[in-house]
């Protein structure tokens, strides 16, 4: 008796939007409603003495509940397609499949903690995947997700029907995830050109006549459309260690521009700015070194995209190669450079990924 109402106040639990839709919309539902009625009718009259009765009215009763359901979701979605889509993400919450993936991470790193404590180790002494799981697990004022901190953590996203809906990243459909990468990358990448421009004009002040050409020559192609190569990056490695170019010597308004690179707020004064943009930097400095411990021929395919993600790459539409070829470079980059070169790092997510062509569709 205690399971019947239960599973059927369930159900109209779930109908409860549609009892104040249309009339129209709760005239399709009640012949559903009332063979939920039936059932649990028919159940009362009949003893359930054996647990076999007991698992076939349960099934029978959430036949009926998933039939009310879809029917439910057919109206929705046909008479208000924007609320659907706002309903149908904020259903998946309840997805037993993205909670329990979720306590399985939380558990994964409360054990990598534990073995830190107990071998008194340092982030930076981690295996890349320990390491990487740590970043994603801690938020530092993402302004929204992707990187993949982000992910973890509710982001606010624009869905398609141009409502806002708050996710974490264990419950975006694959076709979720891709929409809400693209539209992060695009939040991001329309810093890009502000950060190569300040850049160009931050050169002007350099006193020493070679270096400054060498470095508005690159920012000239990079704004030209061409990809810089590696050499033309390390020739000018020099210039972002001891000048006007090191981060906390940057104008506010480039260092802005470099925090929405990483995803970071750029709403707060210059000093946190400046010390939270070299915090992340390092940060990524000392995953690629982990990473590179590891080889880039252990990642998985959903491992490498994230990695170049991470690194200023949209790797969304790109096949497995190109993301390889492009994380090959940028590891020979960040592993070259000292911890006084981080500003060089940084303005490499811009100057390596702005012109990084995507394939011809």
């Amino acid at each position: 008796m205690a399971l019947s109402r239960a599973a059927a106040r369930g159900a109209l639990w779930r109908l409860g939007p549609a009892a104040l839709g249309p009339h129209r919309g709760r005239m399709e539902l009640l012949p559903a409603l009332g063979a939920l009625r039936c059932q649990v009718c028919r159940s009362q009259e009949r003893p359930l003495s054996s647990r076999a009765t007991s698992r076939a009215f349960v099934a029978a009763v959430a036949a009926v509940a998933r039939r009310v359901n879809a029917r439910y979701e057919r109206y929705l979605e046909r008479s208000f397609p924007r609320f659907y889509v706002l309903y149908s993400t904020f259903t998946s919450v309840l997805c037993p499949t993205g909670i329990q993936a979720l306590f399985l991470e939380m558990k994964e790193i409360g054990r990598i903690r534990f073995r830190m404590s107990q071998q008194r180790l340092k982030v930076q002494q981690l295996p890349y995947r320990d390491m990487e799981r740590l970043r994603q697990a801690v938020p530092q004022g993402r302004t929204q997700g992707h990187s993949h901190r982000d992910h973890r953590h509710p982001t606010l996203c624009q869905l398609p029907g141009h409502r806002p809906d708050l996710l974490i990243r264990y419950f975006w459909t694959p076709q979720q995830q891709l929409e809400f990468l693209d539209v992060y990358d695009s939040i991001r990448r329309d810093s890009y050109p502000d950060v190569v421009q300040s850049l160009a004009l931050a050169a002007q002040s350099l006193p020493e006549p070679q270096p400054r050409e060498l470095l508005q020559q690159l920012c000239s192609q990079v704004q030209g459309g061409a990809r810089p190569r590696l050499a033309q990056l390390l020739a000018v490695r020099s210039l972002f260690s001891g000048s006007p170019l090191v981060l906390n010597r940057l104008q506010v308004d480039h260092v802005r521009a470099l925090s929405q690179v990483l995803f970071l707020t750029p709403h707060l004064p210059a000093v946190l700015l400046r010390h939270r943009l070299l915090s992340h930097i390092l940060e990524i400095r000392h995953l690629d070194r982990a990473l590179l411990r590891l080889g880039l021929g252990q990642l998985s395919e959903e491992e490498l995209r994230a990695a170049c993600y991470l690194r200023g790459l949209n790797s969304t539409h790109l096949g497995q190669g190109e993301c390889r070829a492009w994380l090959e470079q940028w590891l020979q980059l960040s592993c070259e450079l000292q911890a006084s070169e981080a500003s060089l790092l940084a303005h490499s997510m811009v100057l390596l990924s702005l012109n990084y062509s995507w394939p011809s569709e």
